[in-house]
């Protein structure tokens, strides 16, 4: 199992930055790779992406989400990962997001080193590409902003029916 760590600062308010990351369906736009994820309900995704020269596909599961705070994530079915991503205020208009993974392999010890090396390079590449396609949009492109406890949306409330979408931060400058 390889564990991965990395950061980046967002020059976007916290809000805007966890909304735009809600919208799983947009990772196509920033993760090298990834050609589709289909958000099943509210805690389950369908991936299709390139992994090691070959196309796959799995489900995975979202068993923690706090609004502005973070989503944790676990494979069904699939490469067997799990992970989180946290959002940290840094000033009023900056944001620091944060993703933590552990990746299983299956690949032989010879390769392992070079694989992490390339996970890791491939990750801090997404996470740049997310940076820059936020603060280019200046806004995010949609939100949910529901809560997520041992892989079950929890309701919402009275003043926000599941069918209304909330409403998106203002626009930022950068």
């Amino acid at each position: 199992m390889t564990h991965i760590r990395h950061s980046i600062d967002v020059n976007a308010p916290l809000r805007a930055a966890y909304n735009q990351w809600t919208q799983f369906e947009d990772f196509p736009l920033f993760m090298e790779g990834v050609h589709e994820v289909r958000q099943l309900d509210d805690a389950h995704l369908h991936w299709r992406a390139d992994r090691q020269g070959r196309e796959i596909e799995w489900d995975s599961e979202i068993v923690e989400q706090v609004p502005d705070q973070l989503i944790a994530w676990r494979d069904v079915g699939g490469p067997g990962n799990h992970g989180c991503i946290r959002f940290s205020p840094l000033t009023e208009d900056a944001t620091r997001v944060e993703l933590e993974m552990d990746l299983a392999s299956r690949l032989p010890a010879s390769d392992q080193a070079q694989h992490e090396t390339d996970l890791r390079r491939r990750l801090e590449q997404d996470l740049m590409r997310f940076k820059q396609m936020l603060e280019t949009q200046g806004q995010e492109s949609g939100a949910w902003r529901g809560e997520i406890r041992e892989a079950r949306s929890l309701p919402q409330s009275p003043s926000q029916p599941p069918s209304q979408s909330p409403p998106q931060s203002p626009p930022f400058e950068v």
